[in-house]
């Protein structure tokens, strides 16, 4: 893991972090937007991010935010950790209801799909994201009353 990467994991597992993250976000959003998921502010620490476009479950507008991903088996590895928040993150919801999405990956737009991984598949998945990012560990400790999500978005042939 890159050096700079590493200093961040440990302040991205704090409480602190969760609580700057969520003011900053909209920052954040608004960057991976104008620079076409080119440059946002993980992307100042080495970290992987993409927009994910999503369609409200009830409102029908669509919702954009900003993730860590890993690529795995031709697709983009997203997790639902909302910092380790009591609830699951409304893009996550978003998801199940309409698995139907667009990724923006370093300038490039990609219609996805999302699928929730279970089971071994989701272990697996979540050893290689936390060796990543090890922050999901400890966000995962403080969101024990809950199994944090995690999604494969899969491209959609033709796209």
């Amino acid at each position: 893991m890159p050096e700079l990467r590493r200093v961040f994991a440990k302040v991205g597992s704090t409480r602190a972090y969760a609580a700057a993250g969520r003011l900053v976000a909209p920052l954040d959003r608004w960057m991976m937007r104008v620079t076409g998921s080119k440059f946002g502010l993980g992307s100042m620490f080495g970290l992987r991010t993409l927009l994910l476009t999503t369609v409200g479950r009830t409102s029908g507008q669509t919702r954009q935010v900003p993730l860590l991903y890993i690529e795995r088996d031709g697709g983009y590895v997203v997790i639902g950790s909302n910092w380790g928040g009591e609830r699951h993150p409304g893009w996550s919801s978003n998801l199940l209801a309409e698995p139907s999405a667009l990724a923006t990956v370093s300038g490039r737009q990609v219609t996805v799909r999302g699928r929730l991984l279970t089971g071994a598949e989701r272990r697996e998945t979540w050893d290689a994201v936390a060796a990543y990012w090890p922050a999901y560990d400890k966000y995962a400790q403080r969101a024990e009353h809950r199994e944090i999500r995690v999604f494969l978005l899969e491209p959609v042939a033709g796209d």
